[in-house]
């Protein structure tokens, strides 16, 4: 129940957040938000605020943010439908009703001939005494059909009517999102748990080790390398790894007394490389600053993108192949050994996965934000936006691929930690 609980968490944390960045930018760039849903598939619950759907799904894979204009999005009027009409006020039709046999207070009934319901908003047609009619239609009006309402989207609340920043700001939105959640994650867990500070303090000595031997103690502090000073533990951890059985000098400070110590680090070989030794141990205490907190939340997110830029060139140049990647499976056994040594951990391993998803998600790649991204692109360059229809089989084709990459993917979990 625990892993479980980290998994829903963990996971439904960093695509709430990837979601939220594309809702926000598109709510301030005045584009209809249909449907802001986390998970994929039939709806377990969903509530309806103002103009937008909010919904959890059964498949919990993922979300998204249904924009107005997007595929499938238009509703169209065709010539001979038979509708119904309310209107308000101002005679302006508020509400369309399709496919409704129940008469509803004050409806009127009209016989399409020619409709508008993107730029001018207007429906002209035949009355119950066969005149031609023509009648506003509201901007806030919404078209019922069995029973559910679809508010309509005048064209300049729609995606593609945005200008090409406000577009691709909206797309950047998500990844950016989860780069600003990993950021957050480690300045909390710099705030509760602390900075290390990595200075150069002795923890531990190992027995038999040249450190012992040249008299080094827990608790020394080592100021200086061979007369140069040193104020960090990585400035004495690369000096002793780069002088192999080379003699040096260490300045340490023991209890208010400066000690001079002179030893010689032992060869080591590690991945076929010769490394020095001097067998000690190193534990950062930690210093809680908010304003440290700050910067090492920044350090961290920054460290770790550039991990995943590394560990993808790997991939691409044939160094990993597809064995090594993993899916949800492998995202909830990783999870489930992460949530054993605490929600510190949970917290880190969070921030990771939203890097790393933000990062997958700006690949160049059909139907991600990378691949929405990269046409944005040649829209600047041409000056004018690409075909929607081969932009939209392109995305279709990429969707199909990466569901195929998932089934794999999913597979491969599944016989590397069931079987």
């Amino acid at each position: 129940m625990q892993s479980i609980i980290a998994f829903i968490v963990v996971f439904g944390s960093i695509v709430f957040f990837h979601e939220l960045g594309h809702f926000i930018f598109a709510k301030r760039s005045g584009i209809l938000v249909r449907e802001f849903a986390i998970g994929f598939g039939p709806k377990i619950l969903g509530i309806t605020k103002g103009e937008t759907l909010y919904t959890i799904r059964l498949l919990p894979l993922g979300g998204y943010v249904r924009m107005a204009g997007d595929d499938m999005d238009n509703i169209e009027l065709q010539p001979g439908y038979r509708i119904g009409m309310q209107l308000n006020d101002k005679d302006e039709i508020e509400k369309i009703v399709l496919n409704q046999n129940k008469q509803l207070p004050d409806m009127l009934f009209l016989e399409v001939e020619k409709a508008d319901l993107q730029k001018e908003l207007w429906i002209e047609g035949y009355d119950e005494d066969e005149h031609l009619v023509r009648y506003d239609v509201a901007r806030d009006a919404v078209i019922n059909e069995n029973g559910t309402e679809t508010i309509i989207a005048p064209y300049d609340r729609q995606f593609n009517s945005k200008s090409l920043g406000k577009r691709a700001m909206t797309i950047f939105a998500g990844p950016l999102f989860n780069f600003i959640l990993s950021c957050i994650i480690f300045i909390v867990i710099g705030l509760v748990q602390g900075i290390p500070t990595n200075e150069p303090v002795i923890a531990d000595v190992v027995k038999g080790s040249p450190a012992q031997a040249a008299g080094i103690v827990k608790g020394d502090v080592v100021t200086a390398i061979n007369g140069k000073a040193i104020d960090s533990w990585q400035e004495l951890s690369e000096a002793i790894q780069n002088s192999p059985k080379k003699e040096m000098t260490l300045d340490v400070q023991r209890g208010g007394e400066k000690e001079r110590i002179v030893l010689t680090p032992k060869e080591v070989v590690v991945n076929e490389q010769k490394m020095g030794q001097i067998g000690v141990q190193y534990s950062s205490p930690m210093e809680k600053n908010p304003l440290k907190a700050f910067s090492y939340g920044v350090e961290q997110t920054y460290t770790w993108t550039m991990k995943i830029f590394e560990l993808l060139g790997m991939l691409v140049t044939g160094k990993f192949t597809l064995d090594a990647l993993s899916g949800p499976v492998g995202i909830y056994k990783a999870t489930e050994e992460v949530a054993k040594y605490g929600w510190t951990n949970v917290m880190n391993w969070a921030a990771i996965l939203s890097i790393n998803l933000g990062i997958m998600n700006l690949l160049p790649l059909p139907a991600l934000d990378g691949g929405r991204l990269l046409f944005f692109g040649f829209e600047a360059i041409r000056g004018k936006p690409i075909d929607r229809q081969k932009e939209g089989m392109v995305h279709f084709v990429g969707i199909m691929l990466l569901m195929i990459l998932m089934i794999v993917v999913t597979w491969n979990d599944i016989q590397r930690f069931f079987f």
